[in-house]
C-alpha cells in the first residue's frame, strides 16, 4: 500500500540545534514531493522523518546535507516503514 514510497529517519548530530535548522528544512521539504517531519531531540540532534520515491526523498537529504555542511558532523539515515499518515512536512515540537 506504499504506492512505491518509501521513509527514511534520519538524524543529524553538529550544531543543528539553535541555528535555524527545523525551520530551514521544513521549507526546502516544500520543493520536494516529500512528507513527514523535524524536530529537536533532548540530546542535541535533530531528527526528521521523510516520506516519499526514494530519488526524491535522495535529492531532499542531499540538499539539507549540502546547505548545513558547516553545521553537520554526522548523519545517520534508517529504513522506516511507510505510514501514509502524512499530508505534508512541518516542525515537531
Amino acid at each position: 500500500m506504499s504506492d512505491g514510497k518509501v521513509a527514511r529517519l534520519v538524524r543529524y548530530t553538529g550544531r543543528v540545534q539553535g541555528v535555524g535548522f527545523r525551520a530551514t528544512t521544513a521549507g526546502m521539504a516544500k520543493q520536494y514531493a516529500v512528507t513527514g517531519w523535524v524536530r529537536n531531540l533532548p540530546d542535541g540532534r535533530v531528527e526528521m522523518l521523510v516520506e516519499g520515491e526514494d530519488a526524491e526523498i535522495e535529492r531532499f537529504v542531499r540538499h539539507i546535507r549540502e546547505y548545513w555542511s558547516r553545521y553537520i558532523r554526522d548523519e545517520q539515515v534508517e529504513s522506516q516503514p511507510v505510514t501514509g499518515q502524512f499530508h505534508s512536512f512541518g516542525v515537531r515540537r
